[in-house]
């Protein structure tokens, strides 16, 4: 019967190594792009709510500009509409 080859310990170790880095990075690479779909679904449902504020403003106020900081209203210029 022939013998039987065996990797050493040391090269055990570091397959392993590398194996274990490798095997952490496609789970933190998973996790991210789990991350990704939680704020991109996140993002979709502010865009809405914002849509829905800003055609509320709309309906009180008329085609304007409110100034966030401020508040303010004014007319859009006609300049601007184009």
């Amino acid at each position: 019967m022939a013998k039987v080859k065996k990797a050493t310990k040391k090269e055990i170790e570091s397959i392993q190594n590398v194996n274990d880095k490798l095997n952490q990075e496609i789970y933190n690479l998973g996790m991210l792009e789990h991350n990704k779909t939680k704020h991109l679904e996140s993002i979709k449902l502010l865009q809405s709510e914002f849509t829905k504020i800003q055609n509320d403003l709309e309906d009180k106020y008329g085609k304007v500009t409110i100034d966030l900081s401020t508040g303010e209203i004014s007319d859009i210029k006609k300049d601007e509409t184009d």
